[in-house]
């Protein structure tokens, strides 16, 4: 039964996420987009705090300090990570790493760019589903919750990757074919994790661990940054109030589900 779950959540959120993005991203401007970034955050956070972290240390046998080291390892590996290029994403049509290569309109580079990104975006997307279906293993409401969170982090990362696409020189209809591949990465990440922890369950509580870590950072690192850059105080009242929005529903999905 959970596997049913696991392909049913990757399968509808990769395409509901990618769906929302290319029809958002229409009409997008960039208030529509910080709100969705202010969104992600507290649904982020809170996921990681109130759901992931918990459920990792019950499995565990309440062991809270190798949960605790592996959250404290997953951040700075993500860091590692991103420093070298692998886990480096954006959430905006503007993005500085990619800026850097805009200078330049060779085709060959633009095919290059546009590589680099689908890459990256198919390396992020197959560790989401590792952490996914890690949830899901051990209970059908974490993964519920999980997968939700991870979907409304994708959706301005999947905006961001479909204009950097466009604004490359790619073509509409490959920059969806682009997407939609690297978002079966999810699926891919998903039923390979399924498969292994199912056989090696005393790794589940780390992974879980390390799904944290990937939540805090993300929102900690990449998303609230570009927050700051807006200083005005009634921008900066709106942003607090849709984070603690984010906040709210995970929680009220928490006291629901549980």
């Amino acid at each position: 039964m959970t596997i049913y779950w696991i392909i049913a959540v990757c399968f509808i959120g990769g395409l509901t996420s990618l769906f929302l993005a290319s029809m958002i991203f229409k009409e997008a401007s960039s208030n529509l987009i910080n709100n969705m970034v202010s969104l992600a955050v507290g649904t982020l956070l809170t996921t990681a705090f109130l759901e992931i972290i918990p459920h990792a240390m019950e499995e565990s046998n309440n062991n809270y300090h190798d949960i605790s080291f592996m959250v404290l390892i997953g951040i700075l590996v993500f860091f590692i990570l991103e420093k070298l290029l692998i886990w480096r994403h954006c959430h905006g049509p503007h993005c500085d790493k990619h800026a850097e290569c805009e200078a330049s309109s060779t085709q060959s580079h633009v095919n290059g760019k546009s590589s680099i990104i689908f890459i990256g975006d198919f390396f992020h997307n197959f560790v989401d589903g590792i952490l996914i279906a890690s949830a899901f293993l051990v209970n059908i409401n974490l993964g519920i919750v999980t997968a939700l969170s991870m979907m409304l982090h994708c959706l301005p990362q999947e905006m961001s990757t479909f204009s950097i696409l466009l604004h490359s020189g790619v073509s509409k209809f490959k920059a969806y074919i682009l997407n939609i591949a690297s978002s079966i990465a999810t699926l891919v990440g998903a039923l390979l994790s399924f498969y292994i922890l199912s056989v090696m369950e005393e790794f589940i509580p780390y992974v879980l661990a390390l799904a944290a870590s990937s939540m805090i950072y993300i929102a900690i690192s990449d998303l609230i940054p570009g927050l700051h850059q807006k200083t005005e105080i009634k921008e900066s009242i709106k942003q607090v109030l849709i984070i603690c929005s984010g906040v709210v529903t995970i929680y009220i999905i928490h006291l629901f589900l549980h």
